[in-house]
């Protein structure tokens, strides 16, 4: 008897099997009913055996072996992929998870072990076929898996970014009555660090609330407005001067710099990158900030001397959660910086690139006027 013949004539033992297995992986487990815990296994099974059945070119099999469907395959969401889903959201581990399909692997090849079934010359493929079906239904629920894991994990930031924002507000409005009062210079002090430390606060939460929308496919919401962007880049750099003291930073604007754009997102990406540029340039040097009036829109330059950055370094500085390393602090914040630069152009209609060779850095982001 072939192998995948054995393995539909057994499912029913095999499917009990492993659905004792999962039983006992842990307390979540222990309080699934019985069709929770068999839950795909027997689509699972129908689909090694329609696998192994299936004739195999050597191209096909090299796809497999690398988790990819072959390129002829019309493959939908497959029941090992749902199960990989289902795992993760009823609180199983991925290592619970695998370990369901190395039970079931060594349920089968025992079950065929103690038939007997006598040795022909297909043994061997069929057993290699059946393993090769394994590994794939594993690569296909451990990438769903994943993705519900990362699914829960943004709804979870969300959450904690919307439910801070509350006490935080509260806090904020708090200082910012003490610091309208009468008081010592100590605690005037003291009530001045409550504040910007709770601005510091609202603007990584802020950061956090934006990679958060764009990890679903959602961007960065932005409200366009008729504006003079010399005159907001030139408030936001007054405020930067305060927080940056000792820092030498020179402005210029040429051409139409007025339009249609979201200010307070414009005033975001100075503020990122010119605090880069301090973190990560020479302070003894200007920062440069340009502003220059284009046939569709504006180009914000921001450049700084110091290191250069490497060439295979500069596409990942726009990655969430990267960072440079710095030369004058410890690194601060969630390493969103560039990452909100960049979604907040790209809302624009615009990009942002940047240039960095012979101790110069330069940041260039392209704004659409709408």
């Amino acid at each position: 008897m072939r192998l995948a013949d054995f393995i539909e004539r057994h499912s029913a033992a095999i499917v009990d099997e492993a659905e004792f297995y999962a039983s006992s992986v842990s307390e979540i487990a222990g309080r699934l009913d019985k069709e929770a815990l068999r839950d795909h296994m027997p689509d699972i099974l129908q689909v090694i055996v329609a696998d192994m059945r299936s004739p195999q070119t050597d191209e096909h099999a090299r796809f497999k072996s690398l988790g990819r469907y072959p390129p002829d395959s019309d493959a939908a969401r497959t029941a090992a992929q749902t199960h990989g889903g289902l795992r993760a959201k009823v609180g199983f581990d991925i290592v619970q998870m695998i370990s369901e399909y190395r039970a079931l692997r060594a349920s089968v090849l025992r079950l065929w072990a103690d038939s007997n079934q006598p040795a022909d010359p297909h043994t061997l493929e069929d057993v290699h076929r059946f393993n090769e079906s394994i590994d794939q239904s594993i690569a296909e629920s451990t990438g769903f898996f994943a993705q519900e894991v990362e699914r829960w994990r943004n709804v979870f930031l969300g959450i904690l970014g919307h439910e801070l924002r509350g006490p935080l507000t509260a806090i904020l409005m708090a200082s910012e009555m003490l610091s309208g009062m009468e008081m010592d210079q100590p605690i005037s002090k003291n009530v001045g660090r409550i504040i910007n430390s709770g601005e510091r606060m609202r603007s990584l939460l802020d950061d956090l609330l934006d990679f958060n929308r764009t990890s679903y496919g959602m961007g960065i919401r932005i409200s366009r407005a008729p504006v003079d962007l010399a005159q907001a880049c030139e408030s936001e750099l007054e405020l930067i001067r305060v927080t940056l003291p000792g820092v030498p930073i020179t402005f210029a604007a040429t051409g139409d710099v007025h339009g249609s754009f979201d200010q307070s997102r414009i005033r975001e990406i100075v503020w990122n990158l010119v605090g880069n540029a301090a973190k990560y340039g020479d302070r003894t040097q200007p920062i440069e900030v340009r502003l220059t009036g284009t046939a569709t829109g504006v180009e914000l330059s921001v450049s700084n001397s110091g290191d250069s950055i490497p060439a295979d370094r500069q596409n990942e500085l726009f990655e969430p959660l990267k960072r440079a390393g710095m030369q004058h602090e410890e690194p601060r914040g969630l390493g969103l910086g560039l990452f909100v630069v960049r979604q907040v152009a790209i809302a624009h209609g615009g990009e942002v690139d940047v240039e960095s060779a012979d101790g110069t850095t330069r940041f260039m982001v392209n704004l659409h006027r709408e």
